[in-house]
């Protein structure tokens, strides 16, 4: 499991420095994510992707819940009151309707969820705005400190802004 440390930069050369620094450190560029404002230059940095910046995930899987709630109590009323063959309840349409369910609530709210943006990068929306560009390098919990100590070294322009307890392995 990794953590994610937010580190706020002031501009895109301090921005290029502190990539070059931890590529040296052995932290791989595809841990490494710079988001800043739309209008922004970010040539040479790492751009952070949909998943980083949106709630896409969040949002799959609370319409997967709800989708798939809802196809369940669909399902149960349409087994118990609309039987297709026979007159004894067809309990195999519970889960099919609660699959498909799920499925179209997670396909759905997904789409909605990437036009959101990320409730975690709200913080930074000010800073963004003001021309900042926020580093997102997630490392293995044993390196947290020591990577910590390497950008407030090499990079005091810049300041620290918490660390994410648990990132998921597939953003």
């Amino acid at each position: 499991m990794r953590k994610r440390i937010y580190w706020l930069l002031p501009d895109l050369a301090s921005a290029r420095r502190t990539m070059n620094d931890l590529l040296l450190a052995r932290v791989s560029e595809r841990h490494i994510h710079f988001v800043a404002d739309d209008e922004a230059d970010m040539t040479g940095l790492h751009a952070a992707n949909l998943l980083q910046t949106s709630d896409v995930v969040r949002s799959a899987q609370a319409g997967l819940v709800i989708g798939g709630g809802a196809g369940i109590v669909v399902g149960l009323l349409a087994a118990v009151f609309f039987p297709i063959v026979g007159d004894e309840p067809q309990w195999g349409m519970v889960a099919v309707l609660g699959f498909v369910g799920g499925l179209i609530g997670a396909w759905s709210s997904s789409m909605i969820g990437v036009s959101t943006p990320s409730n975690r990068l709200a913080r930074f929306a000010s800073a963004l705005k003001k021309g900042e560009i926020l580093l997102m390098v997630d490392v293995p919990r044993q390196r947290v400190d020591e990577i910590e100590q390497l950008l407030q070294t090499l990079h005091p322009e810049g300041h620290f802004e918490g660390v994410e307890p648990n990132i998921p392995a597939f953003p």
